[in-house]
């Protein structure tokens, strides 16, 4: 492999879908069961959640019936650690396929989620099942939430900008529904249950000569003061409950030129040169915020939209599905890309691309 000094490419994404999937529909005959000798107010209210959350449908790595059974931490936590390993192998096979790599052109591998634990980590057993090279360097990335599928290809910038000639993947897989909380009527595990879906990811990139893909131009991490009670999990007895603060939205948007606007001056670019927007679907609510904001600026977050309509948002994997979508087009020449994305401390994670 040619050694010369070259920026970092993303050469490839894939995706991975669980084997169960409902639409809204179907999930709202659930609910009934669930909600049964609650309010009928409060029945109404969490239907209409559901019906107006922007989603079609949901994946999942168990049948609607698993998740609305009552059941412990461990009996879950022992389906994701299963099942995350299929999804896992699934999305890395077909990204290698996609960038005609073997699993042992791989330098680091990467894995992220927040949403099971696992001890070995994912990587461990993919690169047994794919036998990768002994000598492969390993970073498990579990409490980043949903900014972690940007927070993970920083991370592999910053290994390839150090060592020229390598090659890094960075797979995401997240199940939100085995965090499904089943005795709680809060207003965070209503709303997550209806935004959140499973999924998995895989992401290649290089600073090897020759691998070809967008350029990333720069990166970098935005952190919240005083907000840590704003997103998260809480460990409790039936497993993770999902924080989920209601100022998100607002917080966001406060924060939101800070965020952008000194990170694209860095790479001497404004709003207004950025082609495409790769911007993470938390949920309809900072959709809308988000889309308000870059509306104004003439531009838009259709394609953020459409994967929270297909697939809901599953958490770290989520951009990255956004990601696939600009990879897959024949995008010109020196156009540039922002990808966007925000997770628990709060936190909002930032890669300018060039193609």
């Amino acid at each position: 492999m040619d050694n010369r000094q070259q920026g970092v490419k993303i050469v490839a994404a894939a995706k991975q879908l669980p084997a169960y999937s409902k639409n809204t529909e179907e999930i709202i005959q659930f609910l009934d069961t669930w909600l049964d000798g609650r309010e009928e107010r409060f029945v109404r209210k969490v239907k209409k959640i559901f019906q107006g959350a922007g989603v079609d449908k949901r994946y999942g790595i168990m049948s609607p019936e698993e998740v609305f059974t009552e059941t412990s931490f461990a009996q879950k936590n022992d389906i994701y650690a299963r099942e995350v390993k299929k999804l896992g192998e699934g999305c890395l096979k077909k990204a290698l396929s996609k960038a005609h790599w073997l699993p042992t052109d791989v330098d680091y591998i990467i894995t992220v989620s927040c949403t099971g634990i696992m001890i070995p980590s994912l990587d461990a057993y993919l690169i047994n099942s794919l036998k990768m090279r002994q000598d492969v360097v390993r970073l498990p990335v579990t409490e980043m939430g949903c900014a972690a599928g940007v927070s993970g290809m920083i991370y592999a910038q910053n290994f390839l900008k150090a060592n020229p000639g390598k090659r890094a993947a960075v797979i995401a897989v997240e199940s939100p529904t085995a965090t499904f909380q089943l005795n709680d009527f809060s207003m965070a595990n209503v709303v997550s249950a209806a935004i959140f879906g499973d999924g998995a990811a895989c992401v290649l990139l290089s600073s090897a000569v020759g691998d070809d893909g967008p350029e990333i131009i720069n990166s970098g991490m935005y952190h919240f003061y005083d907000a840590v009670h704003m997103m998260g999990f809480q460990l409790v007895d039936t497993g993770l409950k999902m924080v989920l603060d209601k100022e998100v939205p607002d917080t966001i948007s406060a924060h939101f030129n800070d965020i952008i606007l000194p990170f694209l001056a860095q790479a001497d670019l404004e709003i207004e040169d950025v082609d495409h927007l790769i911007f993470h679907p938390g949920g309809k609510k900072i959709v809308q915020t988000v889309e308000g904001l870059f509306g104004k600026m003439g531009k838009n977050i259709d394609d953020t939209k459409e994967v929270l309509r297909l697939y809901g948002n599953m958490s770290s994997v989520t951009v990255l599905y956004v990601l696939e979508r600009f990879l897959e087009r024949k995008l010109p020449k020196d156009d540039y890309g922002l990808m966007l994305s925000f997770g628990p401390g709060f936190s909002a994670q930032r890669t300018l691309l060039k193609w």
